[in-house]
């Protein structure tokens, strides 16, 4: 059978190879993947995803990650990256953004933009957040995202959970920034991007110290929040934002 489309097989585990001349589907489960070749190989790294969808005929393929949705200030930022094999191998520094240094990120995301075959960010705002919830804006993100790329993947590796919606069919891979690379490079990309918008923060609200601690809820951030009060850029919906009126002093 050639392989058309690859998607989850269900809660079994595996995967649903689609396709070939019949267009039936076949469920390969995970100890019974190795002999098709439908796996992901632990020697390849990040490119274990990417190499399997490739040999399915489903290349490029796009990770989708977000930065912020622990912060409670500033928005929340969702990129969506595709690779190819020749992006990826153009990329050794490629890891989650987690494990890297500032100054690595910085690097690894002009490699990305460089050699990256599409590449989208969503900015959601504080208001929207407050106003739907983090996790449904986690999801439409998500989806804006993949409709942005104006390269459409043969399939989307998603960080954690499954997102309904996408034009391509999708996988959601647990721990996606630190097992595929399209997932890793997404990462990348939302966490400089978010970065770089919270240190313009820092400049409109220098009592704050977001260029140090992004936004997220630190011991310098709490004191300042119980010092100044919540700003507009501060998630009124999270509980360790104060109302006005519980500022010390006041």
């Amino acid at each position: 059978m050639t392989a058309g489309k690859l998607r989850p097989a269900g809660r079994g585990g595996g995967l649903l190879a689609c396709g070939g001349a019949t267009g039936a589907c076949v469920a390969y489960a995970a100890s019974d993947m190795d002999q098709h070749g439908y796996t992901p190989r632990r020697g390849a790294g990040l490119a274990a995803y990417e190499n399997v969808l490739a040999r399915a005929g489903l290349a490029p393929v796009a990770g989708i990650d977000e930065a912020g949705r622990g912060a409670c200030a500033g928005p929340l930022v969702v990129a969506a990256v595709v690779l190819d094999q020749a992006a990826i191998r153009r990329m050794p520094l490629l890891a989650d953004s987690k494990l890297l240094t500032p100054a690595a990120r910085e690097e690894v995301y002009a490699q990305i933009a460089r050699h990256a075959v599409d590449w989208h960010v969503v900015t959601i705002p504080v208001g929207e957040i407050d106003g739907l919830g983090l996790h449904v804006c986690n999801v439409e993100g998500m989806r804006r995202a993949s409709a942005g790329l104006r390269r459409a993947p043969g399939y989307v590796l998603t960080d954690g959970f499954p997102v309904r919606g996408l034009s391509s069919p999708a996988l959601a891979v647990w721990k996606g920034d630190r097992v595929a690379a399209s997932v890793a490079a997404a990462s990348i990309v939302a966490k400089v991007s978010r970065d770089r918008m919270m240190s313009e923060l820092d400049q409109r609200y220098p009592e704050y110290g977001f260029c140090r601690h992004k936004g997220y809820v630190t011991d310098e951030h709490v004191r300042a929040l119980a010092e100044f009060g919540p700003c507009p850029e501060h998630r009124r919906s999270f509980r360790c934002v104060p109302e006005p009126w519980q500022v010390e002093g006041e």
